[in-house]
């Protein structure tokens, strides 16, 4: 898998896991069904910014450059 995808997979779930800090104390308690939005929502946004991050570039930039630099990104293959 790639290092990106990794890297986004653990912040969806640090992001389904919810610090509840009570008069008890802390403790944690899973979110459920939370998992696979937040980690879609995070390759949405990711590839947003690697969109905006070229969008500037004097290259000619289309549909094939932009499914490129994503898959490039992701390191995902044809």
């Amino acid at each position: 898998m790639n290092q990106r995808i990794q890297e986004l997979k653990e912040q969806a779930f640090d992001a389904v896991w919810d610090l509840d800090k009570t008069t008890t104390g802390p403790s944690t308690h899973f979110i459920p069904d939370g998992f696979e939005k937040k980690f879609a929502e995070l390759i949405v946004k990711d590839c947003c910014d690697v969109l905006i991050k070229w969008k500037h570039e004097p290259f000619p930039f289309d549909e094939s450059v932009a499914v490129s630099l994503i898959r490039e990104h992701f390191g995902v293959e044809r």
